[in-house]
């Protein structure tokens, strides 16, 4: 492991107060595994172009550091990651809480490739991999937590995903700069519940959390 890397993840961790399962990893199993991951990723990075991001300390600031933001705000025991290209925020939120279920979901190839085998190298017990678009995704289990980072508006993830979240659910909409229009245009049976400006260590850029649910 690189030094630098493993105080840069230290540092990051501390910054985001996160509190480990009491069940879970161990703080330094869980840096291991969650840097295993950035490794992973800068390997594959270099043949399939998953991300634009190339610098493994890039990667653990704008990947690892930035999904685990989120982590407070997870709800329930079942998680759906939408749009989640190379994992994420779903992978690091796995391992954070290896007691919850994540789907990953994408419908590129390469990236749900890269993610099982993300999955089998890091040994992952608790997620699911799923290549299909999300409005042709069916499951007979609605899910507690629908996440996206990134990955379309406000209105089209909802659109796209109300069918799969469960009536008490809650959708995480990972935004950077605060989306204002976007929330404007909401569907009428949707509501923001909380808007959160998160604080990603080390990251110089706007980062935004649309809590959104039904109403």
């Amino acid at each position: 492991m690189d030094d630098d890397l493993v105080q840069l993840l230290d540092t990051g961790m501390a910054q985001l107060s996160l509190t480990l399962p009491d069940h879970g990893l161990e703080e330094q199993s869980l840096n291991k595994q969650l840097l295993s991951l950035v490794y992973l990723l800068a390997k594959w990075n270099k043949s399939y172009n998953l991300t634009a991001i190339r610098e493994p300390r890039e990667m653990v600031i704008r990947h690892l550091l930035d999904s685990l933001s989120i982590a407070p705000y997870l709800v329930g025991e079942r998680l759906l990651d939408v749009g989640s290209g190379p994992g994420l925020p779903g992978l690091p939120l796995a391992m954070l809480f290896p007691e919850k279920h994540f789907t990953l979901l994408d419908s590129n190839g390469k990236k749900t490739r890269f993610i099982t085998q993300a999955v089998s190298e890091l040994g992952l017990k608790n997620v699911d991999v799923v290549q299909s678009r999300v409005e042709d995704y069916k499951t007979d289990k609605p899910f507690s937590t629908i996440m996206a980072r990134a990955f379309s508006s406000l209105d089209e993830i909802i659109k796209t995903t109300h069918h799969l979240l469960a009536g008490d659910g809650r959708l995480l909409l990972m935004k950077g700069v605060y989306p204002e229009e976007e929330l404007n245009a909401l569907p009428e049976d949707f509501e923001l519940l909380e808007a959160l400006e998160l604080k990603v260590p080390m990251l110089d850029a706007k980062r935004h959390l649309m809590i959104i649910n039904r109403k």
